[in-house]
């Protein structure tokens, strides 16, 4: 069963999943049509590499796929997830429900990781397709967050639209998702701005460790250490 906490946190700003409040609905839909998610989702899990100990905080939940994907591959993990957004926890609750999973949710900004979780150090944190939509100062906070977040030695995993290497992929890009989610916060992950972020939040061993190339541009995954 899934458990659902949301705190009084006012004043929150961000850009919804899939750029609007109205697509929101669409979003598991898009996301499967445009991102090439089995492969991506796949390849994320495996670097993860969720193991029945860890503590496991998903920035950026939305509906919650990810999480029922930890859940299957490490029962026994503690699985959190955090989101901005009232009616994606919703459906990430359900989804739980749905698939038997156990989890936490929790209504919050990425930068609030640390006021949200309290005491509770995560082994490792993770991320899917969320920094592109927020603006420079907020992937900064963010990260920023993740990292004080983390206990010692904890790892950060992310998967993102990052560097469009190629002029396909940057057409792909700017014809899709920075229609969606606009071009002043998806430009910095275009141009690679992802790692030099990781380690100015004092993650080490940053690496970009597989590039996706896909129909809206290319998918990225990152992985860092506390």
């Amino acid at each position: 069963m899934a458990s659902f906490g949301q705190s009084d946190r006012k004043h929150m700003t961000y850009t919804p999943a899939a750029g609007y409040h109205w697509l929101s609905p669409l979003y598991d839909f898009g996301v499967a049509a445009l991102t090439r998610e089995k492969r991506w989702r796949r390849a994320l899990i495996a670097q993860i590499g969720p193991h029945p100990r860890d503590v496991i905080l998903d920035v950026g939940c939305g509906t919650g796929s990810l999480l029922v994907l930890l859940a299957k591959a490490a029962s026994s993990a503690r699985l959190i997830g955090i989101d901005p957004d009232p009616a994606m926890l919703t459906r990430a609750q359900k989804k739980a429900e749905a698939a038997g999973v156990r989890a936490e949710y929790h209504l919050g900004l990425a930068r609030q990781a640390v006021e949200i979780l309290g005491a509770v150090k995560p082994t490792k944190i993770v991320s899917s397709l969320v920094l592109h939509q927020v603006s420079l100062e907020e992937k900064a906070a963010s990260l920023a967050a993740m990292s004080s977040a983390l206990g010692p030695g904890g790892e950060i995993h992310i998967a993102d639209y990052g560097l469009q290497r190629t002029p396909l992929m940057r057409t792909l890009f700017r014809a899709s998702i920075q229609n969606l989610d606009g071009r002043a916060n998806t430009e910095p992950n275009a141009k690679g701005v992802l790692l030099e972020l990781m380690r100015s939040a004092g993650f080490r061993q940053v690496e970009e460790t597989l590039v996706i190339p896909t129909v809206s541009g290319s998918v990225s995954l990152y992985r860092g250490r506390r």
